[in-house]
């Protein structure tokens, strides 16, 4: 379990195929940047862009992960180089200063707008239609493993649309400082949410 708060901003150095083919996962080599590694040891997880990954190898302040294909087809940022926010598991006793996150990608999202909203930004994401349920206005979003609020939701013929309210802290401390219109982005719902939802579809 992660809480969504970003430790740090890695970048993944290299991409290593796992086999001959395209259907193959990849190895990747990641910089953690000024991420703590003294207490992490190889089998523990690492959060990298939202994504939930074990530790397989490390050396340095680089360590490696092993991405499926499967999970390659179902997130986006972890086959290329380039920044990732990165968050070590929760350990007992840790504060919880965002929302439990599983780091489990439930979709993924389009970036629509990314304006100058006062002294802030106001990010809007197209959600995937089937993530609608989950969402709700003050409800908590993870986008590429951050820890969100929504402020806004309007559901379209398209998706879901949702808006929220992104503090200077947050941008220049995580990869949303690059974010531009037509980014895809890694969601997962609020795990209350999916809970609810799941015990309301059930027959009393």
């Amino acid at each position: 379990m992660f809480t969504g708060l970003v430790a740090a901003v890695g970048r993944i150095v290299r991409v290593e195929p796992l086999a001959d083919n395209a259907a193959g996962g990849v190895r990747l080599h990641i910089d953690a940047g000024e991420l703590d590694l003294a207490d992490v040891r190889i089998g523990d997880s690492i959060a990298v862009q939202g994504a939930c990954m074990t530790v397989v190898a490390m050396q340095g302040q680089v360590f490696q992960v092993d991405v499926s294909r499967e999970s390659l087809n179902l997130t986006t940022g972890l086959d290329s180089q380039g920044e990732v926010n990165l968050e070590k598991s929760l350990r007992v006793g840790d504060q919880i200063g965002g929302h439990l996150v599983s780091g489990h990608v439930d979709g993924l999202g389009e970036v629509l707008r990314f304006d100058t909203a006062g002294e802030s930004r106001e990010l809007v994401i197209r959600a995937p239609t089937s993530l609608a349920r989950y969402l709700a206005y003050k409800g908590s979003i993870t986008v590429n493993g951050i820890s969100l609020t929504v402020n806004r939701v309007a559901d379209t013929a398209e998706g879901c649309e949702i808006s929220i309210n992104i503090i200077p802290h947050t941008q220049a401390v995580t990869t949303l400082r690059a974010v531009q219109p037509g980014d895809r982005v890694n969601l997962e719902v609020d795990t209350i949410a999916r809970y609810v939802a799941r015990m309301m579809s059930l027959p009393r």
